[in-house]
């Protein structure tokens, strides 16, 4: 459960039967309530067929039916080695944060970096910028894609760069260039997070932002180096992994034998 979306997955014997991806809105227990609703609906299941519930995100707290919570860190990186088993880095930019994890050969998170104490870097920043270009998310990305001269964006906190927007716009700037440099600035901001942290080659880029393709082509371009190419929605990532997490735990539970109850025992 995200700040911006809740995502939820059903995993069966390392498959997956369905998934959704809603927004959290304001009454997070029931996004939550409802996602899982619907998967189950999708996959023709209900709630006692399920074993086991791992919930992850900001929300985790307003899912009273999760047997257990999980922070995202370790869930993205449990999600991205389920689809990537060479996949060494993560990162992740989510709608208010962005990280940069370290995983071993075993998909564990050993390491990481996070910014979650401002929004530049973050899909709320590009919300933020495409509202002050009177763009939809989807046109700013392909505005920035077609640009050929990327204008230099000063201000990385989202008040301050908005001002900055308005002031470009107003010197007569494009919008494509304006919105390609915007682009550029989050990846700068999230690519130097990753650099400072250690970039292994082998990097998932997951989250919501990374369905952008413009964030995607610009931090491939700070970072010199190709992603890792999609496999489903990146998106679903942490949730994925929350899943793949809450199959492994019911599976060793499941694993250990049961101690015999001893006859006539005093307690």
């Amino acid at each position: 459960m995200g700040s911006l979306a809740t995502k939820a997955v059903l995993l069966s014997n390392g498959s997956i039967l369905a998934s959704r991806i809603d927004p959290t809105g304001a009454n997070p227990r029931s996004a939550g309530e409802r996602a899982l609703d619907w998967i189950l609906s999708d996959a023709g299941k209900n709630r006692l067929q399920l074993s086991y519930i791992i919930g992850t995100g900001y929300g985790r707290i307003n899912l009273p039916f999760a047997n257990r919570t999980v922070t995202e860190l370790t869930c993205h990186a449990k999600g991205a080695y389920f689809l990537y088993p060479e996949a060494r880095t993560v990162i992740d930019i989510g709608g208010q944060d962005s990280k940069v994890i370290h995983l071993d050969a075993n998909g564990n998170m050993v390491d990481f970096a996070m910014n979650d104490k401002c929004a530049a870097g973050t899909g709320r920043f590009l919300e933020v910028m495409a509202n002050a270009l009177e763009l939809s998310m989807h046109g700013m990305s392909e505005g920035a894609l077609q640009s050929p001269n990327p204008c230099p964006i000063t201000n990385t906190c989202a008040v301050f760069a908005e001002s900055e927007v308005v002031s470009l716009l107003a010197s007569g700037h494009s919008k494509a260039d304006v919105a390609a440099g915007l682009h550029r600035a989050i990846a700068q901001r999230v690519g130097t997070l990753a650099m400072r942290l250690g970039l292994n080659r082998e990097v998932v880029f997951a989250g919501g932002v990374a369905k952008n393709l413009a964030v995607r082509k610009a931090m491939e371009n700070f970072l010199e180096i190709s992603f890792l190419p999609e496999i489903g929605d990146p998106q679903l990532n942490g949730a994925l992994g929350a899943a793949v997490l809450a199959q492994e735990i019911f599976s060793a539970q499941m694993d250990q034998p049961k101690r015999p109850a001893m006859p006539n025992a005093r307690v």
